[in-house]
């Protein structure tokens, strides 16, 4: 009898252990990926950036139309600067386009579709034009965080004082243009007196408000300009991780099975130890 209980127990959890451990393969990849991801944020840039007021991402990664559109806005406006070096064309073909659609409208050089994102200037030719090497955004999803992103792409705005003219609400003193001035418009920084509200410095002074207002329409109204973001924002997150959502079904399905096999393990371990005393 104990032989037949684990042998019925062996049967029982082989296939639950195989599930376990192909969830942890499909997880491990993306542990790998903080440690570089760690690196695309410096000191200096973090602490730029304390303070500032996040927005929530309206992002969805079962929403392909959106990532689809997200990855078109990528390969148009993105990818020219910042390179996806962990990120392989052909990646695209599970969001529904095939190589042909990848090549056609994506794909603006000679590369193969089952090439690396990458771009053809090189880092020593960004520091040496730009001061600084862009980063790479095949991760950058994770280090900053989708209500970063999608704060940071839409918090843009005309600042004279700064030497590429832009600047940013989340990204004080920011050194990248907007790469979506575009689509999004210019807007300026304006301050006002909140009459009847004193500052923190007391004696009678004025707290300052501040608004930004459009002074050059884009090719997007405000609200399409929103939700383009949000698609390129989904995107990003998806690109940190193609898998996620597949591991994620994995990992309900292996807890169910599981949860399932808890009551005949019961079983078998009262079987196995009834003789036991």
């Amino acid at each position: 009898m104990k032989k037949l209980a684990r042998f019925v127990l062996t049967s029982l959890f082989a296939p639950a252990l195989l599930l376990v451990s192909l969830a942890a393969l499909l997880v491990a990849p993306a542990a790998l990926l903080v440690a570089p991801a760690a690196l695309l944020v410096s000191p200096a840039a973090m602490a730029s950036e304390g303070g500032a007021r996040l927005d929530t991402a309206p992002i969805n990664q079962t929403d392909v139309i959106s990532l689809q559109r997200g990855a078109r806005t990528f390969a148009n406006y993105c990818l020219n600067c910042h390179s996806a070096s962990l990120m392989r064309w052909n990646r695209l073909e599970e969001l529904g386009l095939n190589e042909s659609q990848i090549m056609d409208n994506l794909m603006f050089t000679g590369a193969k579709v089952g090439d690396l994102m990458n771009v053809a200037m090189t880092r020593k030719d960004a520091r040496k034009w730009f001061g600084a090497a862009p980063p790479d955004l095949s991760v950058i999803a994770r280090a900053r965080g989708a209500d970063w992103l999608y704060s940071y792409l839409r918090g843009f705005y005309r600042d004279p004082a700064r030497p590429t003219g832009w600047n940013n609400t989340v990204f004080e003193n920011v050194g990248m243009p907007n790469p979506l001035w575009q689509l999004q418009g210019e807007r300026v920084r304006v301050e006002q007196a909140s009459k009847g509200v004193e500052s923190k410095e007391g004696h009678g002074a004025a707290a300052m408000a501040v608004k930004y207002e459009m002074v050059k329409p884009g090719s997007l109204t405000p609200v399409q300009y929103d939700e383009a973001v949000a698609d390129l924002v989904n995107f990003l997150v998806y690109m940190g991780e193609p898998a996620a959502t597949t591991r994620k079904q994995i990992g309900i399905f292996v807890l169910l099975y599981l949860l399932a096999l808890l009551p005949l393990v019961y079983l078998l371990k009262r079987e196995f130890w009834k003789d036991v005393h």
